[in-house]
C-alpha cells in the first residue's frame, strides 16, 4: 500500500531524512517513533503529499503520491496533525462532515449516507455529545478526538496520523488505538509512548541519525540495544512493558 523509496530531505544544509526505503504492511499499524527531530512528522508528511522530498519517491497504492490529483489522494489517505486546529468557528459535527468532502461533487449537498457516517464516526470516538460544539468550547483533547472521527470518516484505505493520543488522558488514548486496531486501515502513526506502540502496533520504523535504523514487527525493533542507541537510556522488559532503568 505505501512504498518508500530512498527518501532524503533537507532544507538548506541541514539533513532530515537521508534514504529512508520501506514497504509498509498493508492493513497493519506502523509505528514511526524516535527522538524529537528525528525526521517524524516529516517523513508522514511526505507520505501524505504534504512535502516532497527532495530525493527519492513515496508510492501510495502502486502510485506515485505527486501523481495524485488532490481529490483523488483525499480519498486514499487521510490525515490528522499533531496539533488539532481549526481556523474556523465550526461545529465538531461540520468538522466531522468535512471529511466526506472528497467524494462530494462540486455544489453538491451531502446525502444521508455522509450524515450517518460522521455519526456512526463521532460515536466511535466518543464526540458525538459535542456535536453542536465550536473549538472554544472544547478541550484540547476533545478536539483531537473530533479531528480523529474527520479522518475516520474520510473512509480511506490509509492513515496517517501524528501524535494522535498525546494530548488525550489515558482512557482515551486505549479507547483510539483499540478503534484504529478494529479498522483495519494501513495505519502509520507517530507515537512517542513506547508501551502504547507495543502494545497496539505490529510494525516500526525506528529512525536515528536521519535515517531508518530498524523496521520490522515492533517487539523486535524495541529492544533493550536499540532503545538506548536512539533515546539514550537504559531499559529492560518486565511483564511485556519496558521500564526505563532511571525509574
Amino acid at each position: 500500500m505505501i512504498q518508500l523509496r530512498h527518501i532524503g530531505m533537507s532544507y538548506g544544509e541541514r539533513v532530515i531524512l537521508h534514504d529512508v526505503s520501506a514497504t509498509v504492511a498493508e492493513g497493519r499499524i506502523t509505528a514511526v517513533m524516535g527522538p524529537n527531530g528525528c525526521g517524524k512528522t516529516t517523513l508522514l508528511r511526505c507520505i501524505g503529499g504534504l512535502l516532497h522530498p527532495t530525493e527519492g519517491q513515496v508510492l501510495v497504492a502502486g502510485r506515485r503520491v505527486e501523481d495524485y490529483s488532490a481529490r483523488e489522494l483525499a480519498q486514499q489517505v487521510a490525515f490528522v496533525r499533531q496539533q488539532a486546529q481549526t481556523d474556523f468557528e465550526f461545529s465538531a459535527f461540520e468538522t466531522v462532515l468535512m471529511g466526506r468532502n472528497p467524494y462530494q461533487r462540486r455544489l453538491q449537498n451531502e446525502s444521508q449516507e455522509d450524515w450517518d457516517i460522521v455519526e456512526r464516526c463521532m460515536k466511535q470516538t466518543g464526540t458525538w455529545e459535542l456535536r453542536f460544539a465550536k473549538p472554544a468550547q472544547m478541550s484540547g483533547g476533545e478536539l483531537q478526538r473530533v479531528m480523529i472521527a474527520r479522518a475516520l470518516a474520510q473512509e480511506t484505505p490509509v492513515l496517517l496520523m501524528d501524535e494522535p493520543v498525546s494530548n488525550l488522558d489515558i482512557a482515551h488514548q486505549l479507547d483510539i488505538m483499540r478503534l484504529l486496531r478494529a479498522a483495519g486501515k494501513t495505519t502509520v502513526i507517530v507515537i512517542h509512548d513506547l508501551n502504547l506502540a507495543l502494545r497496539y502496533c505490529d510494525e516500526v520504523l525506528l529512525l536515528h541519525d536521519s535515517g531508518l535504523l530498524f523496521h520490522g514487527p515492533i517487539a523486535e525493533g524495541l529492544t533493550s540495544d536499540r532503545i538506548r542507541t536512539v533515546y539514550g537510556v537504559g531499559s529492560h522488559l518486565t511483564d511485556g512493558q519496558i521500564v526505563f532503568d532511571y525509574c
